[in-house]
């Protein structure tokens, strides 16, 4: 009865790049892949990581660095053992290490330059729409107010949408703020 259902399993791989790497392109067949894979590439900027404002001599460090294994501007990497020992050297003398969702971008010195004299901000937009300096007609308002009849003084708990409930789904959001279930009536 349920073997109509079983269908043989194809494995889809599917690569999210960052903004440091060349985004490969999906085939225009498979517009729901490639929905998916901008859906998380968009969400890139919540991903926890570290801030990263280059200093001026970055491009001299890293040359330096590369030098003293063996390794000119433009090569690349012979081995990884070479790469794991730049990349080491590099952390250690700059702090700020490559993350593994790129260390397979970094192949040659100028990959590595590149992402090293990359800023790296973690502020959101919303963050820095906060410290925005705004016009006088518009006010963000960070913590919204919600409506509860039993609690809402302004209006002796009267509501302007009668007999229509205020469900609080997130869990975060529970904690925060209490949900109403409103009475219906028989008409």
């Amino acid at each position: 009865m349920f073997k109509n259902f079983l269908l043989p399993m194809t494995r889809i791989n599917f690569q999210v790049t960052s903004i440091r790497c060349v985004q490969k392109k999906f085939p225009k067949t498979d517009k729901k892949m490639q929905a998916a894979a901008e859906s998380l590439a968009a969400r890139g900027f919540l991903r926890p990581t570290k801030a990263w404002d280059p200093p001026t001599n970055i491009e001299e460090t890293i040359l330096k660095i590369c030098i003293s294994n063996g390794l000119k501007e433009d090569s690349e990497f012979e081995s990884l053992d070479v790469k794991f020992k730049v990349l080491k050297e590099c952390f250690t003398e700059t702090g700020y290490s490559v993350p593994n969702s790129l260390l397979h971008s970094i192949e040659t010195v100028d990959n590595l330059l590149e992402f090293y004299e990359t800023p790296v901000d973690v502020h959101t937009p919303f963050d820095a729409l906060k410290k925005m300096e705004l016009p006088k007609n518009l006010h963000i308002q960070e913590d919204y107010v919600r409506f509860h009849p039993d609690k809402d003084t302004l209006f002796n708990g009267v509501s302007a949408y009668p007999r229509n409930s205020t469900i609080v789904t997130g869990l975060k959001a529970r904690k925060k703020y209490e949900g109403y279930t409103a009475k219906r009536s028989w008409p």
